[in-house]
Parts: C-alpha cells; structure tokens; sequence
C-alpha cells in the first residue's frame, strides 16, 4: 500500500473498554453524562414514587416516568447540540483570528 491509502484507512484504538469509550464520547460531547446521570436519576426517582402512588394506575405511573426520562435525555441531547454548534462556529473564528 502507498502512504496516501494508509491515511484513508481509519485508525483503531489499541483499548476499547467500555470505561475509556465512555471517557472519550464525554471529552467530545460533555452533555452525554449529564443526560446519563439525569436517566439514572428520573429513573431513580420513578422507582422510590412507585411505593408511594397512592389511586394511581401502574400504567399510568410508568407513562409519567418514561416521559419525564425521555424528555431530560432529549433536552440533554439539544444542549449537546447546540454546544457543539457553538463550539464549531462560534468558538472556532476566534482561534482563526489570534493565528493571524
């Protein structure tokens, strides 16, 4: 192979566990362990308010818990977005300015 195929190839990591992947996908997007940690969290607190529901269906106790799940992981997931469209158009014209 010539040097130019070998750039076009992708490079692999020598350690692929599960703790260094989580830690690289946190340094590139940081809001993936804060929508982490709020799923843990909704869910956490969905299983503590099952003791006490009081009249309420278990079926509509479960509905209540994956909707407010599903909207921390998604509100998580637009900040995310928005932080990496910051950090790319923002952020970026900035560094061009101070090299030049």
């Amino acid at each position: 192979m010539t040097s130019s195929q070998k750039s076009v190839l992708p490079s692999y990591e020598t350690d692929n566990s599960q703790a260094s992947k989580l830690i690289r996908k946190s340094k590139e997007s940081p809001f993936v362990p804060v929508g982490m940690a709020g799923l843990v969290a909704v869910v956490s607190y969905g299983l503590y308010k099952l003791k006490h529901r009081g009249n309420t269906k278990m079926s509509v106790h479960l509905i209540h818990m994956r909707v407010a799940a599903q909207g921390f992981v998604v509100g998580a997931m637009t900040c995310g977005v928005l932080y990496s469209m910051y950090r790319e158009y923002l952020a970026k014209p900035k560094e061009l300015k101070k090299d030049d």
